[in-house]
């Protein structure tokens, strides 16, 4: 069973395998069409697309931010539709080294779903291990009943922000400064927040770095905190899971999400910070 991380060498060798479903969540804020054209053009054999404000995000059940967590019936009832029943293995990939698959990744880790896992390195790291690829939409799949139940307490609320014990910023540290902001109206990070960029867990060919080093990367973040009490945000709830993955690629705890994260928090007119004083070290 795969519940983080998969080669394109090893999905190569499951293409065929019965009871294995692979999901291409590729995306772009810039242009919400063009991950699907993209599926359209090629796409791994069998794969099926997910599109993240369609099928990955839903009418706000917790928050208000732009991109907020289905409920738990809408994600039963898309997961039953692509045929993951409890004993599929479920590969999400995306062309964005896993940002937008990792969402993927961790709904169905809160929903119980614990053989899920993410391509590393993504289409791109696919395409040069000249893995194939499949220009007809897949087969029809036989709808499944999917009965998980999500995890409650890995989530956090607005409310409940001020009580975190660590708040860790997944954005770029440009935006977590409040330098630049392209997608909310607001700028800066929650006060008290450190930073820590999700790109920090990738090697330059960006395939995710050992276990080794991303456990030494984040265990400075984490300070003497436990990562269950640490509590992970991005702009919208999408990248700040990447940062989640990584965490378990490292064979730590899984951290909280601030599904929400800083569409939701500036947009409830909540104190905002600008300076650096809470950025975290730099270490890529």
């Amino acid at each position: 069973m795969y519940t983080t991380l998969i080669t394109p060498e090893a999905l190569s060798r499951h293409l065929d395998a019965p009871g294995w479903r692979i999901i291409d969540c590729r995306f772009s804020l810039a242009d919400l069409e063009q991950g699907r054209r993209a599926y359209i053009e090629a796409h791994i054999p069998g794969a099926h697309y997910a599109h993240l404000n369609d099928d990955l995000s839903g009418p706000p059940a917790t928050d208000i931010g732009r991109h907020p967590l289905p409920t738990p019936q809408a994600l039963r009832k898309r997961l039953g539709k692509w045929g993951i029943g409890p004993d599929t293995q479920v590969v999400a990939y995306d062309d964005s080294n896993g940002a937008i698959a990792a969402r993927l990744w961790w709904l169905l880790q809160y929903m119980g779903h614990e053989a899920t896992c993410v391509l590393d390195g993504g289409w791109t790291a696919w395409l040069a291990s000249a893995g194939s690829i499949e220009r007809t939409a897949p087969a029809a799949v036989q709808t499944v009943t999917f009965e998980g139940e999500p995890k409650r307490e890995w989530l956090v609320v607005a409310d409940e922000v001020e009580q975190v014990h660590l708040l860790i910023d997944s954005r770029a540290p440009e935006r977590y400064r409040g330098e630049s902001e392209p997608y909310d109206s607001v700028a800066g990070h929650i006060p008290g927040a450190v930073n820590y960029f999700y790109q920090n867990n990738w090697t330059e060919d960006n395939r995710h770095l050992s276990p080794e080093s991303i456990r030494s990367k984040l265990s400075e973040v984490l300070g003497g905190t436990s990562p269950e009490d640490a509590v992970f945000y991005c702009g919208s709830g999408v990248t700040a899971c990447a940062n989640i993955l990584a965490l378990s690629h490292a064979g730590l705890p899984i951290a909280r999400l601030y599904a929400g994260s800083w569409s939701d928090w500036s947009r409830l007119g909540n104190p905002v910070e600008t300076s650096s004083s809470g950025d975290a070290p730099r270490t890529d």
